[in-house]
């Protein structure tokens, strides 16, 4: 879908339930009154909303990037905790009972009946929770399965709790019309959890893969390459990631997303980059051939097909090569006839990974000027900590090394790839912005937000 139609949906679904609740509430009331009311009703839509923003959805994910879509997601998450943050205390000043004679529809008190109350409140307390759980996840320590689990079961009583508040203590939510609305709307919320956590699982039983090779490339970074088992593989374009199941069952929450640096064009199997870093991926190396995998994807749009740039800027930070070396490795099988330029940083020499490979199709090269005048395909490595002897690009990708490599006619006409460190590709867009590229020339892929 284009952005600008995901934009108008989102707009139309967040916004539907205040319109409505407009229509259909009666007379209104003080101006504190209806604020803190309309908060509360675009809090719980946005919440509803975000169960479809998680990122497992090709539709919206594929067409405006992961990255964005994942960003979206926590700007959301978090606009949404403020909402509801405000949206108990501007109520203060208002007469709370239960129903009077002379205000049957609590236009002019609140209901003090606890148990609807209490559901508001407990919904409030665990979207703080589970807002700050998300952003502090790393420096709590906790396991990516077991804060996946606690994020889509907190995400769900969330969702249940906030309808039973909705209805029952709200004086919006309480209109026959918005009680079915908000029915439909968190029954589309849980059902898409039910997709992603049963259906999608039960899809894959029927379509398993087998680990092929595992193959290490540096100390800390592996190729982990598995083939379909009985179907014809994955549909699916280069720097496209997906997840990846070694092992376990399709139900299990022992799946992480990897970028795919194999080409469409080498056939059915596929292969993963995997560096080193947590639970699962410190393992990795003692996986088997032969051992049962399930891949979810193809997910991203960090994608060069059909474009029409007369060349093509790959900048790798790291384990970031995985998608990258993907789009060189489809661009090298087709015959692309346009100009590629691949730079690569890391800390040690260790640490670069498939240099043979990339010495193969790529005379390497430092130099100033145009891409003719270094050849089709030219590498540049570059190490923060090089060796004595290092005749290569030292210390880290920054606005000056661009300057070095690219030259102003390629600033404005290339296309940008970029997959790396955050603080890298913080640095790398600001100046390739500074320098002219237009926005759209501009393709970058991150997990991590904050």
């Amino acid at each position: 879908m284009k952005p600008l139609i995901l934009i108008v949906v989102y707009l139309v679904a967040v916004t539907l339930p205040l319109i409505l609740s407009a229509v259909v509430g009666g007379p209104p009331r003080q101006f504190h009154q209806e604020l803190a009311s309309g908060l509360g009703i675009l809090a719980f839509s946005m919440i509803l909303v975000e169960f479809i923003l998680s990122g497992r959805f090709k539709a919206i994910s594929n067409g405006v990037g992961m990255d964005v879509t994942m960003r979206f997601h926590q700007v959301m998450a978090r606009t949404a905790l403020v909402f509801a943050v405000l949206h108990p205390f501007l109520y203060q000043g208002t007469p709370t009972g239960g129903e009077r004679p002379w205000d049957p529809t609590r236009q002019l008190t609140l209901t003090t009946d606890f148990a609807d109350l209490a559901t508001g409140i407990a919904a409030w307390l665990l979207l703080a929770g589970l807002v700050v759980m998300a952003i502090g996840r790393t420096q709590l320590g906790y396991r990516y399965e077991t804060w996946r689990l606690l994020h889509g079961v907190g995400a769900l009583l969330i969702a249940v709790l906030l309808l039973h508040h909705t209805v029952y203590a709200g004086r919006y939510g309480s209109q026959p019309v918005m009680t079915w609305v908000w029915l439909a709307m968190t029954g589309v919320a849980v059902g898409s959890l039910l997709i992603v956590y049963l259906v999608v699982p039960l899809l894959q039983k029927a379509r398993p893969w087998r680990v092929t090779s595992v193959v290490r490339l540096t100390p800390k970074q592996w190729q982990v390459t598995v083939t379909p088992d009985g179907h014809r593989g994955l549909d699916y374009q280069a720097g496209q990631f997906a997840w990846l199941n070694v092992g376990h069952s399709t139900f299990s929450m022992k799946e992480n997303p990897f970028s795919i640096c194999s080409a469409p064009a080498d056939g059915p199997e596929i292969s993963f980059m995997i560096k080193e870093l947590g639970d699962f991926t410190r393992t990795v190396g003692q996986i088997e051939a032969g051992t049962v995998a399930y891949v979810d994807g193809p997910y991203g749009n960090l994608s060069v097909d059909g474009r029409t740039e007369p060349g093509v800027a790959l900048i790798a930070g790291g384990v970031g090569l995985a998608p990258l070396l993907g789009i060189l490795r489809q661009m090298r099988r087709t015959g692309d006839s346009r100009t590629v330029r691949l730079i690569y940083g890391n800390r040690v020499i260790e640490q670069i990974a498939c240099r043979e490979e990339l010495d193969e199709g790529l005379r390497e090269g430092s130099g100033e000027g145009s891409g003719e005048e270094l050849g089709k395909e030219n590498v540049v490595y570059v190490l923060s900590e090089p060796p004595a002897d290092w005749q290569g690009e030292a210390g880290f990708i920054d606005a000056a090394l661009m300057d070095r490599v690219f030259s102003e006619q390629e600033f404005s006409e290339w296309v940008f790839v970029m997959c790396g460190p955050a603080i890298m590709m913080d640095i790398v867009e600001d100046h390739l912005i500074k320098r002219g590229t237009p926005p759209h020339r501009i393709l970058s892929e991150r997990f991590n937000y904050d």
